[in-house]
């Protein structure tokens, strides 16, 4: 064992510290695989003092540090620093306290998103941000990305659920902003979500509980283009109708979709499909519920259909977040992209977003989050062929410059990481990075949190 290892096992202990290259190999990158690192050591705390400890201990030695959640984003956020550490947060997965009258819960940053919603089901709450990875992705994580999934439209992002947090900063001070009443005035909690750990450490979330709904209803409409179907999708919000998520699945998507095990019904003849869910109060539902139909069918629609049961409604929307699963069948490497355009460009957005992956001969079913006007194009590629995969990400950053082009953004809620680092001159004026910067160096001024994410650097 070397010096640092015998260090950082005296701060927490032997069982908690991985030093093993085996071990180390499965933290080299998160979901986004083009960006790999190997760390020197991974630490697994499970107290925010141990966490403080650690951090007081790397900044004397200068040693940079990543925080790590699930490993499940994908912009390269998780990778590890050259030389650094990673502190996973994976043990960290307790649920502290919950306040049902205040719809409030203090967690550790390491429980998992779903099993948050699972302890609370008898309470009649949940954890409203649902990401695809839902199942398995820590709301640390969630934090650090300010994810959101399907049903962010109507209910927000993980910033919106968020109301305080402990954050560890690089040299070992704990503080403790906002809380169960949130932020009183500076909204320094705000500032920290989407930070992407480039701040400090995030170790408890105090988080804001949504009632669950008493009812869901849930529509499948069929279209024979895009057009037509994003053109529903405006339609339906010029209805002033607010629905708590608006999904898009194109041609590929569906194919990939029903030649799975998750079939989810999907019309295979269909250009697009466009799944639709309301929920509130069975008495509410049915204006909001005929105003959707009436959209999709004035846009053409081909087939509206309503799930007929809580089961009929988990096929469909099991169809829609397998799509990432099931695009593995197309190519051993699956490159899942994030980018937001204004709605009235999706379709434009997506056929050119189509003919950048066909003119590299990368196949790429595409999904959106229409509402929000939130892309996910799913690259698939061979990562063993050097060729594909540069030409995967190639197309990624030309995928995103047309974001910025029709006057969008380079993520939604994935976060910048790696990924998009180069691409953040593009976005933003010299003068807001420099902002970012002073903004970094207040909290990190030795510049130790996940150096080299989010923010670049110097001057372009």
């Amino acid at each position: 064992m070397d010096a640092l290892a015998e260090d950082l096992a005296a701060l927490v202990n032997r069982e908690s510290l991985l030093t093993e290259p085996d071990y180390l190999m499965t933290y080299e990158c998160d979901s986004l695989s083009f960006f790999k690192q190997r760390p020197r050591a991974v630490v697994l705390p499970r107290t925010t003092e141990e966490v403080s400890r650690i951090l007081a201990y790397l900044s004397r030695k200068g040693i940079p540090f990543t925080a790590r959640g699930s490993g499940t984003g994908l912009s390269g956020g998780a990778t590890p620093v050259e030389g650094g550490v990673v502190i996973s947060l994976a043990r960290m997965d307790r649920i502290l306290e919950v306040h049902p009258r205040d719809r409030c819960a203090l967690v550790q940053a390491g429980v998992v998103n779903t099993a948050l919603s699972k302890a609370l089901e008898p309470l009649g709450l949940h954890f409203a941000p649902d990401p695809a990875s839902q199942p398995v992705c820590s709301l640390g994580g969630n934090v650090g990305e300010n994810a959101g999934g399907p049903h962010c439209f109507k209910h927000g992002m993980t910033l919106n659920h968020t109301l305080g947090l402990t954050l560890v900063l690089p040299g070992g001070e704990v503080l403790h902003l906002g809380g169960p009443c949130g932020e009183p005035d500076l909204d320094l909690a705000g500032l920290v979500v989407a930070s992407e750990g480039t701040l400090g450490i995030v170790t408890e979330i105090w988080v804001r509980l949504t009632p669950n709904p008493e009812t869901f209803r849930t529509l499948l409409a069929s279209f024979r283009s895009l057009e037509d179907c994003s053109r529903a999708v405006s339609r339906i919000v010029r209805a002033g109708i607010v629905p708590s998520a608006m999904e898009i699945l194109d041609k590929k998507s569906i194919e990939i979709v029903e030649a799975s095990v998750n079939k989810a019904g999907y019309p295979l003849e269909a250009g697009a499909v466009l799944l639709v869910e309301l929920d509130g109060r069975p008495e509410e539902m049915e204006r909001p519920l005929s105003a959707v139909e009436e959209a999709c069918r004035k846009e053409g629609a081909l087939e509206v259909e309503f799930a007929k049961d809580p089961e009929h409604r988990m096929k469909l929307w099991k169809g829609r977040k397998g799509v990432y699963g099931t695009a593995g069948r197309l190519a051993p490497d699956v490159y899942v992209m994030d980018g937001v355009v204004p709605r009235n460009r999706l379709a434009e957005a997506l056929h050119r977003i189509q003919e950048v992956t066909d003119s590299r001969g990368l196949v790429c079913p595409n999904i959106a989050h229409a509402g929000d006007g939130n892309v996910h194009p799913t690259i698939c590629y061979d990562g063993r062929d050097p060729e594909q995969a540069q030409k995967a990400e190639e197309a990624g950053r030309e995928i995103l410059r047309i974001c910025l082009e029709l006057g969008g953004t380079i993520t939604g809620e994935h976060g910048v990481g790696l990924e998009k680092l180069s691409l953040m001159p593009e976005m933003f004026p010299p003068g807001s990075l420099r902002v970012m910067r002073r903004v970094k160096a207040v909290f990190d001024p030795a510049g130790l949190a996940n150096p080299g994410k989010l923010i670049p650097l110097e001057e372009p």
